[in-house]
């Protein structure tokens, strides 16, 4: 792919992912609705083929009805080339307007985009394209051998079943789609490390995104000074989040009878990390989530919609948007003049691309979590709970997907749709914006608080 068709690809990003990844869904729901792809033989409702195909390519989760009893294996099949094609699509296409920003901003727009770009700025996008493919395989083929091996051994599966299985949850985890094969997600591997610990390295790596594992594979030796601040604050972001997590939700879930209560204390700590990692933003469940406490619900709110890594599969408004905002709160507090990360200066553009960002993102979830009030008779704290899991692309749910009336399932459609491109393309659209102006008017503050 040469430089100049990828300018026209992404001359207008929006518009580009969006019909790219609107096609692959229209496809995927038409594969879906016919006879093949369900086990009873019977065409399968537009409604559900639909919400199916938008959950598997925006690597979402959240189903109707359930993947390992409803589908039949050509159905699976399907759900399972769509996770590949949007987990591999997403990573790419990522990726690839992270050089283009790079590569249009000026060397005194010292930003963590430009940052970030500099470490890829030396290869052609084919090369990228190759390493993103090469790394999603090697990942996958890796953490599938380890499932296979368990499934086999620990769990007496024939042989196929292993193979089918181990590979199916492999590119479910690292694409951070969280569709299973089993009714309850992972709960019966809750106890069991070798099936959990695989499940979790994968979410992280995929979550990560592909410019961070480069930049910490090309740097292995001598990580510190030489990793970008992107790659900094987005690694030591998410291992803060991610034992910020696990302790909490251990704190809050340790006695409860219906989820970690009845465990030992290895397998409460087991479960109460994987339930932290996955919320960011995997889907897998290894505790019933309709039985937890309403802050544990809570705390997975958070941690669902700061999701994971900029150009990784994980979705939310990425660590790096929520560690931009942290450090402007933070500078504020301080009456520092300008905004200091890493020993690097933040250009007020970056700052209000991530202001932006989480703005939107909040006025998206406020304003779909008041419409399924309005239709459905749930409680709130588990109805923002699936509204922030369809737009941070998790697929966590507390039980209540299938029961939501049909104006209720397009409209988490729709936030899984916008959940998935929406941060990516804006945040690319915005840095790529630029609008000079030959005058100022007289500056004016305006009271705050």
């Amino acid at each position: 792919m040469s430089t100049h068709l990828l300018n026209r690809l992404v001359a207008n990003p929006s518009r580009t992912v969006m019909l790219g990844f609107a096609a692959t869904i229209m496809v995927g729901t038409l594969l879906l609705m016919t006879p093949f792809a369900a086990q009873s033989r019977e065409a399968t409702g537009l409604l559900t083929a639909l919400f199916t195909a938008t959950s598997a390519t925006c690597v979402t989760g959240l189903v109707t009805v359930d993947t390992g009893g409803h589908w039949s294996t050509f159905g699976e099949l399907v759900i399972l080339g769509l996770i590949q094609v949007g987990g591999l699509g997403i990573m790419s296409v990522a990726t690839l307007l992270v050089m283009l920003v790079g590569r249009r901003l000026t060397a005194s727009a010292d930003v963590l985009t430009g940052a970030e770009a500099r470490s890829i700025a030396d290869r052609t996008p084919g090369q990228v394209l190759l390493g993103v493919v090469r790394f999603t395989l090697a990942v996958e083929v890796a953490m599938a051998l380890v499932l296979i091996l368990r499934l086999r051994i620990a769990y007496h599966a024939d042989w196929g079943t292993a193979v089918y299985s181990g590979i199916f949850h492999a590119i479910s985890a690292f694409n951070n789609a969280g569709f299973g094969l089993l009714p309850d997600s992972a709960v019966q591997w809750a106890q069991d490390p070798w099936m959990c610990v695989p499940l979790m390295l994968s979410v992280m790596v995929g979550g990560l995104g592909f410019p961070v594992w480069w930049e910490m594979l090309r740097h292995w030796r001598r990580p510190y000074g030489r990793w970008t601040v992107h790659a900094t604050i987005t690694i030591w972001g998410s291992i803060v989040l991610w034992v910020f997590g696990t302790v909490l939700f251990a704190a809050a879930e340790w006695d409860n009878e219906a989820t970690l209560g009845p465990m030992g204390t290895g397998g409460k700590v087991l479960a109460a990390a994987f339930q932290s990692v996955v919320a960011r933003t995997a889907g897998f469940n290894s505790v019933d989530l309709g039985a937890v406490h309403q802050e544990s619900l809570l705390l997975l709110d958070g941690l669902m919609f700061i999701g994971g890594g900029s150009a990784g599969t994980a979705g939310g408004v990425k660590v790096a948007t929520f560690a931009i905002l942290g450090f402007v709160i933070w500078a504020e507090l301080r009456g520092e003049p300008t905004v200091r990360v890493l020993n690097r200066r933040l250009s007020p553009s970056n700052m209000r691309q991530a202001l932006t960002v989480a703005l939107l993102a909040t006025g998206m979830v406020v304003t779909a979590t008041g419409a399924l009030m309005v239709l459905t008779p749930f409680r709130l704290d588990v109805v923002l709970f699936e509204v922030i899991s369809a737009f941070a692309t998790v697929g966590m749910s507390t039980g209540i997907t299938a029961d939501i009336p049909a104006p209720g399932q397009l409209i988490l459609i729709v936030m899984m749709f916008l959940g998935r491109i929406g941060p990516i393309t804006l945040g690319a659209a915005l840095a790529l914006r630029h609008r000079p102006r030959r005058y100022e008017v007289p500056e004016e503050r305006i009271l705050v608080g």
